[in-house]
């Protein structure tokens, strides 16, 4: 064949189904980035958009109008002004346990007893020697009155007169000494038995039968008291009142008591006592508020609030309870009052119509109940469906 006359054009290479392949594969490319770039932008926004936010729960209360005329407010505890750890004067094991937390004792009465066999043994020999001595009295006795009627006559020599005279008034001591041996096996003996100081009420049970109490030297092996008993008659709210703020607490000043365990009932007070010494450490004066009158829910130790009030006007006479809310808890969304509350740790808002201002505090005349938990410090963050945790 001749080479000259070859046409090199039928070699050219066909690129176009090549080219068409990397296209395909250059836009199959772009998709999947702008699918990833979409995916993950979902999961930020959500992330975003499910963050929690902490917040504080406040309680929906009822309380008085003459709540609005609080001077000053202060959180204290409910303290028993008559209180006794009771124990004995003795050491020894304890034998006899007969109350439990929760039981009423009155004063005078048996609540534990110590095994008391050694002092028994002490007071039985006492007794014995008493009945020794008591025996030989008459002989002795008899011969001193011989000795001094003989010694009278001439009978008889000084000396056997004074050895007479000697073992009588012996014996009348050693009759003396096993009486008083007597009286402090006696004493011990008592001392071994455990009596309420007063009326009250058992709080707590510090040992159990088979344990050693010893008042003055308790360790991990023995208990220096047995039971603990409140008078619940002297119960009372112990404050701790700003030196700053201490001059607007007046002696007899009429108070309204809150407890954290009850926000829904509300006990009429007075300021029993201002105590007349500072803490330095805190800067405070304690104050104690006495009730007017409570019930068996009030306990020691319970958390309380204690509303300090100015002198009543005219117009404060009506001391209806109203439903009441913080004003920070209420949201006003364009003239719609709203509050958050927390259902499954999600923000769910809930309208609600208010009334008048108290103070700090709205009265909500519907829309909740007392009792009800809504979300105080209300913020930005804070919205309908937002997740929350409560602090």
């Amino acid at each position: 064949m001749d080479s000259k006359n070859v046409d090199l054009s039928s070699l050219r290479i066909d690129r176009s189904e090549n080219n068409k392949s990397k296209s395909k594969t250059k836009y199959f490319i772009y998709a999947a980035l702008v699918v990833a770039i979409l995916v993950a932008a979902y999961f930020i926004i959500k992330s975003i958009s499910t963050k929690t936010v902490e917040v504080k729960l406040t309680t929906v209360v009822k309380q008085t109008p003459g709540k609005s005329s609080a001077v000053l407010t202060a959180s204290g505890y409910i303290v028993a002004q008559r209180k006794a750890s009771v124990s004995s004067k003795g050491t020894g094991v304890l034998v006899y346990l007969g109350v439990v937390e929760g039981d009423k004792v009155k004063s005078g009465q048996i609540i534990a007893r110590l095994d008391d066999r050694d002092i028994v043994a002490q007071l039985d020999e006492a007794k014995s020697s008493l009945q020794l001595y008591e025996a030989q009295l008459t002989e002795v006795e008899n011969n001193y009155n011989r000795e001094k009627e003989l010694f009278s006559r001439g009978l008889s020599s000084q000396q056997s007169l004074d050895q007479a005279e000697s073992a009588y008034k012996s014996l009348l001591a050693n009759i003396d000494i096993a009486n008083a041996r007597i009286r402090a096996a006696e004493v011990s003996l008592e001392n071994m038995i455990i009596r309420a100081p007063f009326d009250g009420t058992v709080l707590t049970k510090n040992a159990e039968v088979g344990e050693i109490v010893a008042p003055f030297g308790a360790s991990t092996t023995s208990r220096a008291a047995v039971v603990t008993i409140a008078d619940m008659n002297s119960l009372m709210v112990e404050t701790d009142v700003s030196e700053s703020n201490i001059e607007k607490i007046k002696q007899d000043q009429d108070c309204e008591i809150v407890l954290d365990a009850n926000p829904g009932k509300r006990y009429q007070g007075y300021v029993f006592k201002i105590v007349p010494t500072a803490d330095r450490s805190k800067a405070t004066v304690l104050v104690k508020v006495a009730f007017k009158s409570y019930d068996s829910s009030v306990l020691p130790e319970m958390s309380a609030k204690v509303s300090f009030l100015s002198e009543k006007t005219q117009e404060e006479e009506d001391q209806t309870p109203v439903l009441t809310a913080p004003l920070s808890a209420v949201e006003d969304i364009n003239g719609v009052k709203i509050v958050y509350m927390v259902n499954d740790d999600v923000a769910v808002q809930k309208e609600i119509t208010t009334g008048r201002l108290f103070g700090g505090y709205v009265e909500i005349t519907s829309g909740l109940e007392a009792g009800d938990k809504i979300i105080n410090d209300l913020n930005e963050n804070i919205k309908d469906g937002v997740r929350v945790k409560v602090q």
